[in-house]
């Protein structure tokens, strides 16, 4: 599809003069006259009548993504929740008279970018005998690149942490930096504690400062409190937001759980204990406040229109007045404070030779500020575009893809080695990235090929499918992760697992749990919360259009606010990519329903069935092959297992196999068995 016929849909919706269906809107840009509801109303006579000649499945992609990106609302028909139509909202209409959307788009920000090594470079890499031998020729040019600015594109897996650190060594002992000058900045405390301990490994680089934003803002005017402030502040504790919101709730007379039954919708409240939910209004309100004071942007607060605003609204505005009045800061404050006395005492900006900066692709527009006020002669950033998600809590991606424009002349040096998945994996998730503009990754581990879709007619039967196969598996169940868009998947099949007594960790949005915690559990997640790590085996489920790109929101706060500076589809998608990218060896993607997401493209459907889309089909397999074999067991009289393992369930239902020969390569299938349940077992599989 060209990249401005979405303003097509959106115009077809301006001009029909009420709220339509999908399948209405899809047939009048089709030019569909059949339908009646197009005679009738006269809808052929539109300037838009027959204007997008895609697909059906083209036509309801671009829907889908207008809609995530709030330019078409859904609004109840006579106030029947179940019953929807489309219009054009504010944020369409606006789309429609100054078109941004396809300028946010990443394949048309980022232009495609391989390493060049020169014979130079060379030399240098052999001059330093051994002290490079682990890295490859791409990473070597990241390490010892003499440009002053310096932006390492590094692709999921390829090893940019341990660059990183090597870089710091690196201009340290042989470029003569003074590494009380040098400053490395991380996103968590995490990461931050992961470098200082590998430079703290290497010796003599103890006086390089490691820190967060909010570490290095946190110390800085803490030296210089009575500037910045002139009197005493402290940072706000997760006790002080209770106390705040209580009061600000208290001061509507209302308590918490009023406060949820009017932010939340029914479906948002499904699942999720009132604990959970008054966590998510809590941490939403206390979000709001802090991105639209990064955005200069409170005057928002005084706009609400629908009580959910209202409410969250007013308690932003409660929750300002009561820290200023208490002297209490946050991170999002520390950073503005900093800043501010910076301006006001730019004797006392810091002088640092080099900085560098871990997963650039996360900045925000008020951290690089802080950077350039900062303005070190030599600075290295590095980071992934691939893996930009976080534009919903205000990271602005296009920080990563204006790099040269910003640095004209600077060097771009590109990771492309995966370290490690599969080769099948890397390949996979190469087809994922493919419309992002950027180079293909290069597996080094060539592995077996152990990828699967799957699906389902239940979400119960999926669920039923992972912990079946998480039983089967020999892996140590901490190499195993079971991946979630949402928050209410996790849980369920939390709850599923907890019953049948598996140990596992819970990491989700807005906390991170054990559940009858061992010291070898497999991790739940959602994407979000994962990001960063890896496993052997890893699941990652509900891949339907519901969920990928996600149409709802656990978090109403950021249907609320208009954020700017990113295509939400084009973020769901990437965070897509970053699930899949989690997985060492085996990959199972799974749905429920009739198709999975499209971001399953043909190209990757290639690539995990060769031979077409073999997935499960009209009912769940492994409930009839169990149906199957109690009723034979009750027949001979003998227990279940004595006929087959569920192991071997769990591989005939990923495999699929369509012939005698392809049962041998199912585990437990020998001979014998074939022999005797062969032609059984291939009919229940294909019927």
């Amino acid at each position: 599809m060209e990249d401005m016929d979405y303003l097509c849909v959106l115009k077809a919706l301006d001009e029909i003069p009420f709220g339509v269906g999908k399948k209405l809107l899809i047939d009048f840009l089709q030019g569909n006259s059949d339908n009646d509801s197009i005679g009738k109303n006269r809808l052929h006579k539109l300037d838009s009548f027959g204007s997008l000649g895609y697909s059906e499945d083209e036509l309801n992609q671009v829907i889908d993504s207008l809609i995530v990106n709030g330019m078409i609302r859904m609004v109840a028909v006579n106030g029947n929740r179940f019953w929807k139509v489309m219009e054009l909202s504010d944020k369409g209409r606006v789309e429609l008279s100054s078109p941004s959307l396809y300028k946010r788009k990443l394949s048309f920000g980022f232009k495609e970018t391989i390493t060049e090594i020169t014979e130079k470079d060379r030399e240098l890499f052999a001059a330093l005998g051994d002290y490079l031998k682990d890295f490859n020729e791409e990473q070597k040019k990241a390490i010892t690149s003499c440009n002053e600015h310096v932006l390492c594109i590094a692709g999921a897996g390829s090893g940019k942490t341990t660059v990183l650190t090597k870089r710091i060594e690196f201009i340290v002992r042989y470029r003569s930096a003074d590494p009380a000058k040098v400053l490395a900045i991380t996103f968590t405390r995490k990461a931050r504690q992961e470098m200082m301990n590998r430079l703290e490994a290497i010796g003599g680089l103890g006086q390089v400062s490691v820190e967060t934003f909010n570490s290095f803002c946190e110390k800085i005017l803490r030296e210089h409190a009575n500037l910045a402030y002139g009197r005493p502040v402290r940072v706000v504790t997760y006790k002080d937001k209770l106390i705040m919101v209580a009061r600000a709730l208290a001061n509507r007379k209302m308590d918490m759980r009023g406060a949820i039954q009017i932010y939340f919708t029914q479906s948002q409240q499904r699942a999720k204990s009132e604990e959970q939910l008054a966590n998510i209004f809590l941490n939403d309100c206390f979000f709001l406040r802090d991105y639209l004071k990064v955005k200069n942007r409170q005057d928002v607060l005084a706009r609400a229109i629908e009580p959910a605003q209202e409410l969250v609204f007013g308690v932003c505005s409660y929750i300002e007045k009561f820290m200023l009045e208490h002297g209490l800061r946050d991170f999002a404050d520390q950073l503005l404070d900093t800043l501010e006395l910076f301006k006001a005492h730019p004797e006392l900006i810091p002088e640092f030779d080099h900085v560098l900066v871990d997963e650039y692709q996360d900045v925000n527009s008020t951290q690089v500020n802080l950077l350039d006020v900062l303005d070190p002669k030599n600075i290295f950033c590095v980071g992934d575009p691939r893996q930009s998600i976080y534009g919903w809590r205000g990271s602005d991606i296009r920080c990563i893809l204006s790099f040269e424009e910003k640095y004209p002349g600077c060097e771009i040096t590109t990771l492309r080695k995966n370290y490690r998945s599969s080769k099948p994996i890397v390949e996979l998730i190469n087809a994922a990235s493919r419309n992002m503009g950027l180079p293909d990754l290069e597996a080094t581990n060539e592995g077996e090929k152990d990828i699967r879709l799957v699906k389902f007619d239940t979400e119960a039967g999926e669920f039923e499918f992972v912990i079946q196969r998480i039983l089967a598996s020999s892996l140590p169940r901490h190499e195993i992760f079971v991946l979630a868009r949402t928050n209410r998947q996790l849980n369920e099949l939390s709850q599923e697992m907890h019953i049948r007594g598996i140990t596992h960790v819970v990491k989700s949005d807005e906390l991170r749990r054990p559940v009858a915690a061992g010291p070898d559990d497999i991790t739940l997640a959602t994407i979000h919360a994962i990001k960063g790590m890896e496993a052997s085996m890893v699941f990652v489920i509900g891949c339907t259009g519901l969920n990928f790109p996600c149409k709802g929101s656990e978090h109403p706060v950021v249907d609320m606010i208009d954020v700017e500076e990113y295509d939400k589809e084009e973020e769901e998608r990437r965070l897509f990519y970053v699930a899949m990218s989690r997985a060492r060896r085996s990959l199972y993607l799974s749905y429920a329903g009739k198709r999975p997401t499209s971001f399953i493209t043909e190209e990757m459907l290639g690539l995990i069935q060769p031979k077409g889309f073999n997935v499960m089909r009209s009912s769940d397999v492994l409930t009839r092959l169990k149906d199957w074999r109690k009723e034979l067991s009750e027949r001979l009289g003998v227990p279940p297992y004595v006929i087959m393992h569920d192991r071997t369930f769990i591989d005939l239902a990923v495999k699929m196999p369509t012939t005698l020969e392809d049962l041998e390569d199912i585990h437990g299938m020998g001979p014998t068995k074939i022999a005797k349940y062969g032609d059984e077992i291939l009919r229940i599989i294909c019927s």
